[in-house]
């Protein structure tokens, strides 16, 4: 057989976690691996907002003819709007192109892909670390992937002059991925000051940012979490930026989300978005319209935008409160450990500090699973399962 010598590929460590909870028969297990937002319920919820699009698009009865492969007209325009401000310059003067992809992933793919054609000589740098995926799509669609500093784990802070020498050295035309919101394993954003100073560099050394903003919503709020995609748009000439509805929406099995490119001219746009439908073309023809749709109607009709903001706000709230109540839960067990640079990180993850080797014992000794680096999804804590976890978490440490 011509599979006869093919070997198993490793797992998705993500993943790996997953199956092994799953398989887990302890009835106090605990999932701190998937980054997936669950409400109080332990539930993956269905917002008000959609059920309500939901009703909206099935009344409309639209025949389910293939859409462009871009997608949805408006709901690019609106995706657009929600990233840079319907009044950004860049978008006025339309240099901005949006295309409908297959969630925040699909965006990342499409967009290494154009990247490629455009030129297939650079390289890829990303954050270290990051989401593992970041590497695989990458380095799927052709590029060399390297690592900037980034984190440091001895002080909870950012590498600031580490990471700024190293982009300094990169040749011209490089690639940058940065994460414009709520840093994905660690939850460590960098503040207004660096991330200046990283645009600065990023600028001056003329390297390509490639944003990926798949959290918008769940630091600040929409428009703050979006700020730095702005930003970059008004100092470089070419920004790429993959954001994703899976989370703010919670609609992650409908895969939404989008690409944009921001280009020095009308006309470079357009060219651009001719060879981004080429590529989507190539990978899967065009995107389905019903995850699209229902996002098109939360976020074009002011009520349902309103009662979304509204929502979203209720679960970033949440979440920052299960990261306080973390904390003072283990505090109250262990004094001798400070863990409150939990509580300043930002969006669903956070860096915890546990070891391999306590991860390993969590898992063992009471069947709660996060990844062997000490990246736990706070989002699936809440008033049921906390307690249990602050106990576990605080038996494990060692002085």
């Amino acid at each position: 057989s011509p599979l006869a010598a093919l070997e198993t590929a490793p797992i998705d460590p993500i993943i790996s976690v997953s199956e092994a909870f799953f398989a887990d028969t302890n009835p106090n297990k605990v999932n701190l691996g998937i980054g997936i937002y669950c409400d109080d319920s332990g539930k993956v919820p269905v917002l008000d907002c959609i059920k309500a699009a939901e009703q909206k698009f099935v009344a409309a009865g639209k025949p389910k003819y293939y859409l462009p492969m871009d997608g949805l007209g408006a709901f690019n325009r609106a995706a657009q709007h929600l990233l840079f401000g319907a009044e950004h310059q860049a978008v006025r003067d339309k240099r901005v192109v949006t295309a409908q992809t297959l969630g925040g992933s699909g965006g990342l793919k499409v967009g290494a892909d154009f990247l490629r054609v455009l030129n297939p000589r650079v390289e890829v740098w990303i954050s270290d670390p990051s989401w593992e995926n970041h590497t695989a799509l990458f380095e799927g669609a052709g590029f060399k992937v390297n690592s900037y500093p980034y984190y440091d784990a001895s002080t909870r802070s950012i590498k600031l002059d580490a990471m700024l020498t190293t982009l300094r050295g990169l040749p011209p035309g490089t690639i940058v991925v940065l994460h414009a919101c709520c840093h994905n394993p660690t939850g460590l954003d960098p503040t207004p000051r660096q991330w200046q100073q990283i645009r600065d560099v990023v600028k001056k050394a003329e390297l390509v940012p490639f944003l990926d903003i798949a959290y918008q919503g769940f630091a600040e709020n929409l428009h703050a979490d979006a700020a730095e995609v702005g930003r970059f748009a008004d100092v470089c000439p070419l920004v790429v930026v993959a954001s994703s509805f899976s989370k703010s929406l919670s609609l992650y099995s409908e895969r939404v989300g989008a690409l944009s490119i921001v280009t020095g001219s009308a006309d470079e746009a357009a060219r651009a978005l001719s060879h981004v439908k080429r590529v989507v073309r190539a990978n899967y023809s065009g995107p389905p319209s019903y995850g699209g749709g229902l996002a098109t109607n939360v976020l074009t009709d002011p009520a349902l935008r309103q009662q979304w903001e509204g929502e979203l706000a209720q679960m970033r709230d949440r979440v920052k409160s299960m990261r306080r109540q973390l904390v003072e839960k283990i505090r109250a067990r262990r004094a001798d450990f400070d863990l409150n640079y939990v509580i300043e990180q930002r969006g669903m993850f956070s860096y915890s500090g546990l070891t391999k080797a306590q991860v390993g014992r969590l898992r063992d000794e009471y069947s709660i699973y996060a990844l062997d680096s000490g990246r736990v999804c706070v989002a699936a804590l809440n008033s049921r399962n906390i307690d249990y976890v602050a106990q576990a978490i605080a038996n494990v440490l060692v002085t």
